[in-house]
């Protein structure tokens, strides 16, 4: 057996050359760390961008004196030449694709291609990170991806392809917020961690806050140009994040001292062991059962959190109001969320923290449950309508903080994406569930109520990471419990 006192004796060497050779000035790892973050807006931007671009525009009868066409809903049934959109064609793909008559199915399959292209990015390409990209190249990757896809949507001449650009770009964006979150965390100084996980949630807002104010401005232009303003930053900001950020030193650290100890413990010749596998990573979640428990309960309550995330703002679109304010209040309601996170995460644990908030969140949705007629009543509901949002938004934040510490180096990209994978299918099953509750609210609010504070329990099983040092290998959190279930 192999004396492992050299081995510790050489990477603890190698670990003070590598801070030596990468020490900076706090100042500037926090630059560097805003930097990172502000990857966060594009995400956002790419989210939402299609409740603009793909909304059905106004219309208006040419005939005023028409009954049929004045008594009708939409315009899919009357003669050619009666009506006539409000704005111009290109304002939307369906004015210019005539799509007005098209099945539900196909109007909302553009949004359904990203998603599916984000599930498939997450599962993916987020591996790469913890294994030969690391988390530079992956986020810039990423946004390459993202940004050359979503500028080539203006060349789209049907929906169709207009759907496969869609899910192309939702690959890239997939990996987007999670490299982005471990790569800035990993570069700062313990003390800033908390307020820089924080930070990139604020930018994420920005972005998703931007989208209404472009959409108003350029809402007589073409859709093309919307998505043109929203993806050319986003090429321009990879480029930029190439030559002014580094690579996280932990990711560094832990793959040069892999490197070593597999020179030490292997022969030269042994190349299939010293090679770094694509999916190391997933190997080592599914073969260690602390990290899989872990994973799974995070993940558990990730799902829960995004049936309220997904599902409460779901219904924007129905809403008899003006879209631009709509979704500018919802994007404007995450920045208390925000400022929450930030208080919570340097004055709570972390467990505490998320157990409250899911209860919160839960009570005030099963609030929202109930149908009434009393116009105070009805107030008081969409003020548990927010809480139980701007709850939900909280504990998701300090969710994605939690999952940074709770992992190591070596599989923390892989385990955050897994965890907002689980939210993304949370995404797919809220719209359903929201418009089955058109006619029963328990369907909705008492369904999202409900789940999300029986899945924020699982945080129970977890230790507690407040105050941590960032672990880099499997080994050094061997001796944390799970936790007191």
């Amino acid at each position: 057996m192999v004396d492992p006192s050299p081995l510790l004796t050489q990477n603890s060497n190698l670990q003070n050359k590598i801070v030596v050779s990468t020490g900076r000035s706090s100042s500037l790892k926090l630059l560097q760390s805003i930097i990172v973050a502000l990857a966060w807006i594009f995400d956002g931007q790419q989210t939402f961008i299609t409740v603009f671009t793909d909304s059905k525009p106004n219309w208006k009868c040419l005939d005023l004196a028409d009954p049929i066409c004045k008594s009708a809903s939409n315009p899919c049934h009357l003669k050619p030449g009666s009506w006539a959109w409000l704005s111009p064609a290109d304002t939307s793909i369906v004015s210019e694709w005539s799509l007005e008559c098209a099945d539900t199915a196909i109007l909302s399959l553009p949004a359904s291609a990203f998603f599916a292209g984000c599930i498939v990015g997450g599962l993916s390409l987020s591996t790469l990170a913890d294994s030969v990209l690391g988390r530079k190249m992956l986020l810039i990757l990423s946004c390459l991806i993202m940004s050359l896809a979503g500028c080539m949507t203006v060349l789209s001449p049907n929906i169709w392809v207009y759907s496969a650009l869609k899910f192309v770009c939702g690959l890239g964006r997939a990996s987007v917020g999670t490299a982005s979150l471990v790569l800035s965390m990993e570069i700062v100084d313990q003390r800033w961690r908390d307020r820089i996980g924080v930070l990139g949630f604020a930018f994420y807002m920005v972005g998703f806050m931007t989208l209404p104010i472009m959409a108003y401005v350029g809402r007589n232009l073409s859709w093309r140009l919307l998505y043109l303003c929203t993806n050319v930053p986003s090429f321009c900001y990879a480029f930029f994040l190439y030559y002014t950020v580094p690579e996280s030193p932990r990711w560094l650290m832990v793959h040069n001292q892999n490197k070593a100890c597999y020179s030490e413990l292997h022969e030269p010749n042994n190349s299939s062991d010293e090679k770094n596998d694509f999916y190391s990573s997933m190997k080592i979640l599914c073969t260690s059962r602390r990290i899989l428990w872990m994973l799974l309960a995070v993940m558990a309550t990730s799902l829960g959190i995004s049936f309220v995330y997904y599902g409460m703002p779901f219904a924007v679109r129905n809403l008899e109001t003006n879209i631009y304010i709509s979704v500018g209040l919802n994007a404007l309601s995450e920045l208390p969320a925000s400022l929450l996170a930030l208080f919570l995460t340097v004055t709570m644990n972390r467990r505490s923290s998320i157990l409250t908030l899911t209860t919160i969140s839960g009570l005030s949705s099963f609030a929202c449950a109930f149908n009434t007629t009393i116009g105070a009543a009805r107030k008081l509901q969409l003020a548990a309508e927010v809480i139980s949002y701007c709850g939900a938004c909280t504990a998701f934040n300090v969710l994605m903080i939690y999952c940074v510490e709770l992992f190591p180096t070596t599989i923390r990209n892989t385990a955050i994406a897994l965890v907002r994978e689980a939210g993304l299918l949370a995404g797919v099953v809220a719209p359903i569930l929201a418009a089955k509750g058109e006619n029963n609210r328990f369907w909705s609010y008492g369904f999202f109520g409900l789940v999300i504070v029986l899945c924020g329990l699982s945080c129970r099983c977890l230790p507690e990471t407040k105050g941590s040092e960032l672990s880099d290998q499997i080994e050094e959190g061997e001796n944390n419990s799970i936790g007191n279930c």
